[in-house]
């Protein structure tokens, strides 16, 4: 099994899609990866992402493609079969840490706390989604979570963009961020990759 951390190290910025057309998802898919971001979480919000994801992983074998915004043991299970690489849950249950391990699949949790993190740690995990990062204080926020928690590293994701981010990869507990600043809807429903690819190729000069 990969760890979650080698995944997090493979592309600064880890798109955050929602695909409403399938059809859409090979050619989002390469344009992300010809833009330099190889790691996609295709969230579970519209009928299209199941599917999606295994496109995706047709349209470019060298993309590590995962599933988000999964809310239970029976959502990881569907994205497992689906071909999931890797999962992201907003937040942090033991059931769904647990079918993940059980699944040998990298699962990166959703937490906003100390608490969470604690409940993380104890379950035998070293790496988070710091979600919503903005709305959840920030940079800063994350930085007072450091002393307590020096060897946890994050992906803080929720209102991450192309200006802010720089503040997150200060951080020495940053090994990557999550936005959806990259597919943009005009541009995804237009079919202008080349705008994706470009705004993939800016995501991708990030680095911590």
């Amino acid at each position: 099994m990969r760890a979650i951390q080698d995944i997090m190290r493979s592309a600064p910025v880890i798109p955050v899609l929602v695909i409403d057309r399938l059809e859409d998802a090979a050619p989002l898919a390469r344009a992300l990866c010809a833009g330099g971001l190889k790691v996609l979480e295709v969230t579970l919000r519209t009928p299209a992402g199941l599917p999606a994801i295994a496109a995706m992983k047709v349209a470019a074998p060298d993309t590590i493609v995962g599933a988000g915004t999964v809310n239970s043991a029976a959502q990881l299970e569907l994205a497992a079969n689906a071909g999931a690489e890797f999962i992201v849950s907003p937040g942090l249950t033991p059931a769904i840490v647990q079918a993940a391990q059980a699944r040998n699949l990298p699962i990166l949790p959703g937490v906003a706390s100390a608490g969470d993190i604690l409940r993380g740690l104890e379950l035998g995990l070293s790496a988070f989604k710091f979600f919503p990062a903005e709305t959840s204080g920030g940079a800063p926020a994350l930085k007072a979570l450091e002393g307590p928690f020096g060897d946890v590293h994050f992906c803080p994701t929720g209102g991450v963009s192309l200006a802010n981010a720089p503040t997150y990869f200060a951080l020495k507990s940053v090994l990557c961020v999550g936005g959806s600043w990259i597919t943009p809807k005009s541009a995804v429903e237009a079919k202008d990759w080349a705008t994706v690819e470009r705004l993939a190729q800016e995501a991708a000069q990030l680095s911590t």
